[in-house]
């Protein structure tokens, strides 16, 4: 339950760092979305990509909880979304649009630079040093790399009706950003230190 409360509140921070980036959606936006990041090292929040990359073989399933919390929490941040006079439905639109136009393979192929970044830019917050973070969010958020928590955040922003009939693409396209989120998360582990140890 812990990890679950953990994993809801980074959610819940993702989600108000995503509401900043599609008020924007420009680079200012991309920088102010380190916020969610910041917030979710400094507090030891349980966020997907910031995990998956120093988890061990037997905490896959705290992982899947992981990422049930974190959707839902940003589920919770949706809502207020919906409540905002700002355009932001149609900016969480466009992306999703933006989305599902690549397709789940290509999709999880740029959603690999996402998690290669993400673990990154934690392991250097962990050891106090935050300017890879600083420039490591903005950065996959320029490049377009998908980001399965603040994708699942715009996602639940966008309108019902459009949400409803994109359904089918959009269950083949998401599960494809998080197994390469987990992929690019863990790009160190298998190219660098496996090599290593032979």
């Amino acid at each position: 339950m812990n990890t679950l409360r953990s994993s809801i509140f980074a959610g819940i921070v993702i989600g108000a760092a995503g509401f900043g980036f599609l008020a924007t959606k420009d680079i200012v936006g991309a920088a102010l979305f380190s916020f969610g990041l910041l917030t979710v090292v400094n507090y030891s929040l349980r966020l997907y990509t910031g995990t998956a990359g120093f988890i061990h073989r037997g905490e896959l399933g705290q992982l899947l909880i992981i990422l049930l919390g974190n959707l839902i929490g940003c589920l919770l941040a949706s809502i207020v979304v919906r409540q905002s006079p700002m355009p932001l439905q149609e900016s969480a639109q466009s992306i999703l649009e933006g989305r599902l136009a690549i397709g789940p393979l290509r999709g999880g192929l740029l959603a690999m630079g996402c998690g290669l970044i993400m673990t990154t830019a934690v392991t250097f917050a962990r050891k106090g040093q935050f300017l890879p973070l600083l420039f490591g969010v903005p950065l996959f958020i320029t490049c377009g790399f998908p980001h399965c928590i603040a994708d699942a955040f715009y996602y639940m922003c966008v309108p019902l009706d459009y949400l409803t009939d994109h359904a089918g693409e959009l269950a083949l396209f998401y599960p494809a950003i998080v197994l390469g989120n987990f992929i690019g998360c863990n790009l160190y582990r298998i190219v660098v230190e496996l090599g290593t140890n032979k």
